[in-house]
């Protein structure tokens, strides 16, 4: 709106980790039971680590262990061993974790320089809270195409045209035409004739045919604008100068500023013109809109407890025609800039102009979700069909046929605001639901009332539900964004998981498995999986044990150490390259070299067997002659440790 001074009103992020409630209470690794054996993961990491090995897998898992067991003493001890091997390439949650767990010590120092490098790595990786409300807004508006036609409305003037209702099947709407005597009044602001409100009858297919004024008992020697109805079509808000019954008000600046009035039908007349209660001679009130139900009427002030240059609000409308005291509609809706030409559909959606909320320039046109009790879901820019980089505004639809209406300044306009007439193709906000099942990752058996919370990619909190019988959750999620989710139950790992959303509506199914913290082994078993070991690496085509290979034998040293019944078959494992032969002589050296590593070790030689398979138990396709990757080969290069008695 180039020129519509009067009517547009010219108007450090706290990052928490919830820690886990859940305090699991870790069994004895050497307790026994007939025909299994319990082996507890996290206290065989612990062990291994003791002993001087180190890996940053290792550590982190050691640290998380304890963190989400509200075990800060413990977490900063890990954490620290973490920091102290690598931290150049650790993810930023796991500053904030430290810190957390160093003040938890007293270590209040060393927690604030740890939040210091915090806040420089977040703000490095994309993570910062600022550049978070923004993430590629751009490419998100942008790619928000198709969901709109829109045409010139054919009623518009060289002048300003402007702010759309529909009333008795005929548009209303504002214009500054000239269309009265020589001697009719201009704006000395604009040089544009003061505002009156015109009607043109719509056909079937909402097309405007010729128009007219409105109704001359509503105008006056300034500006009207923006009517909105009652659904009886009795009462007319709009607004209008600070001027009523031949006097003009004035602020303490001299200034006459803008109010809402309202007009009750009578005989076909509009009669009983009246300012409403919550107007005022310092501060401006304008663009009503009524609630669907008509109970609240919705406009724009910058009225005291304004937080930007303008906000919208909202007032009760009583039974006996009387106003609530006005309401701002809040931080979610409302920025330091200007939000303006409020609309609320059928579908308990509210629409609105604003220049504070990330836009393509001017004012953009925005929608939310109305949610029962009354706050807003996330703002949406409503994409670049309608949003230009000029001024768009005073959007209007209707939801039956999806036909309306919006005001734009945009470039190759007729006027210097021009109406437009909208076709809604799709649904404009984007509306996701996260879903999932929570299993046991070993027997399958679903988890009821297990903890599920809901992050943001900075690890603030959202939400957090429980599963319920059938061990499902669900969220409300933003289309397009990305969550990290966290599962918490007792006797298993706490588990994390990143989760992206389509950007389109729908639902995305995500499952959760949990590992027990005890795992109930047997014969048969293999110990790799329990421990996660997925391979014992050697040099190339040596067998003699390597340190990151005996950090993994750590591990099945503890279990066998705590299970003194326990006899294993070692089973080593290559892939399809090289011969036949030459594989299987050097699996079986790997296989034997493994043995002796942990009889040297202190394991009696009658609880070990080995043997090297070769190339002869592929898990995939990749023989001799077939083209694989490296990463498809490495599946073929493993090590097995299976249970053979308790």
């Amino acid at each position: 709106m180039k020129k519509n001074i009067l009517l547009c009103l010219t108007i450090v992020s706290v990052f928490s980790f919830s820690l886990s409630a859940q305090q699991a209470k870790l069994a004895s690794a050497n307790k026994k039971y007939e025909n299994y054996a319990y082996i507890n993961a996290i206290q065989t990491y612990e062990r291994v680590a003791e002993k001087g090995y180190k890996s940053v897998e290792l550590f982190q898992k050691l640290g998380n262990a304890y963190y989400f067991n509200a075990q800060l003493e413990k977490s900063a001890k890990w954490y620290g061993e973490l920091f102290a091997l690598d931290s150049t390439s650790i993810q930023p949650e796991y500053y904030y974790r430290y810190a957390q767990s160093l003040r938890s010590i007293g270590q209040n120092d060393k927690a604030n320089k740890i939040l210091e490098k915090f806040n420089k790595v977040a703000a490095n990786d994309d993570r910062a809270e600022l550049f978070m409300k923004n993430e590629n807004y751009l490419e998100a508006i942008k790619a928000k195409t198709g969901y709109y036609t829109i045409e010139d409305a054919g009623i518009n003037s060289e002048y300003s045209d402007y702010g759309t209702t529909v009333y008795k099947n005929k548009i209303i709407f504002t214009s500054a035409r000239d269309t009265g005597s020589l001697g009719q009044r201009k704006h000395t602001w604009t040089n544009e004739h003061f505002t009156s409100l015109y009607s043109a009858n719509l056909d079937s297919n909402m097309n405007p045919e010729a128009t007219e004024k409105f109704d001359q008992n509503i105008k006056s020697k300034f500006n009207e604008a923006t009517p909105v109805f009652t659904k009886d079509g009795k009462t007319i808000f709009f607004t209008r100068n600070n001027y009523l019954e031949g006097k003009k008000g004035k602020n303490g600046s001299g200034i006459t500023l803008i109010k809402i009035y309202k007009a009750t039908l009578d005989n076909n007349e509009w009669t009983n013109i009246t300012e409403l209660p919550f107007n005022s001679d310092n501060y401006s009130t304008a663009h009503p809109a009524l609630s669907p139900d008509g109970k609240f009427l919705y406009f724009v002030s910058d009225m005291p407890g304004t937080l930007g240059q303008s906000d919208l609000f909202k007032a009760e409308i009583y039974e006996n025609g009387t106003f609530g005291k006005p309401e701002n509609l809040g931080p979610t809706v409302n920025t330091a800039g200007r939000e303006t030409f409020p609309f609320l559909n059928d579908d308990d959606e509210i629409y609105f102009a604003s220049d504070g909320h990330p836009g393509v320039g001017g004012l953009d046109i925005f929608v939310a979700k109305v949610k029962p009790d009354g706050t807003y879901d996330k703002v949406q820019n409503i994409g670049i069909d309608i949003n230009s980089p000029k001024d768009d505004f005073a959007y209007w639809i209707d939801t039956k046929s999806n036909n309306g209406f919006f005001t734009s300044n945009r470039d190759g306009g007729k006027g210097y605001d021009d109406i437009y007439k909208l076709k809604q193709l799709k649904k404009v906000i984007c509306e996701q639901l996260l879903y999932g099942i929570i299993t046991d990752n070993e027997t399958l058996e679903i988890l009821p009332q297990t903890k599920v919370s809901l992050y943001d990619k900075q690890f603030n909190l959202i939400e957090t539900t429980l599963s319920d019988e059938n061990g499902k959750y669900t969220f409300n999620v933003d289309c397009g964004s990305t969550y990290n989710i966290r599962a918490e139950k007792k006797d298993y790992l706490t588990k994390e998981s990143n989760v992206s959303i389509s950007a389109e509506n729908g639902k995305t199914d995500f499952p959760i498995a949990l590992e027990p913290i005890e795992k109930k082994a047997k014969v048969g078993d293999d110990l790799a999986k329990f421990l996660d070991i997925t391979v014992i690496y050697f040099d190339l085509d040596k067998s003699n044990i390597r340190r990151d290979a005996a950090l993994e034998l750590e591990k099945v040293l503890d279990v066998l150490n705590q299970n003194p019944n326990l006899k294993i078959d070692i089973r080593s494992h290559t892939d399809s390259r090289q011969t036949h032969k030459y594989n299987e002589a050097l699996s079986n050296r790997r296989a034997k070299s493994t043995q002796n590593w942990l009889i040297r070790n202190g394991i009696d030689a009658t609880r070990l067997s080995s043997k090297g398979y070769g190339e002869t138990q592929l898990v995939n396709k990749c023989a001799d002659g077939v083209k694989c990757s490296e990463e498809e080969h490495q599946l073929n290069r493993r090590s097995e440790f299976i249970i053979m008695s308790l």
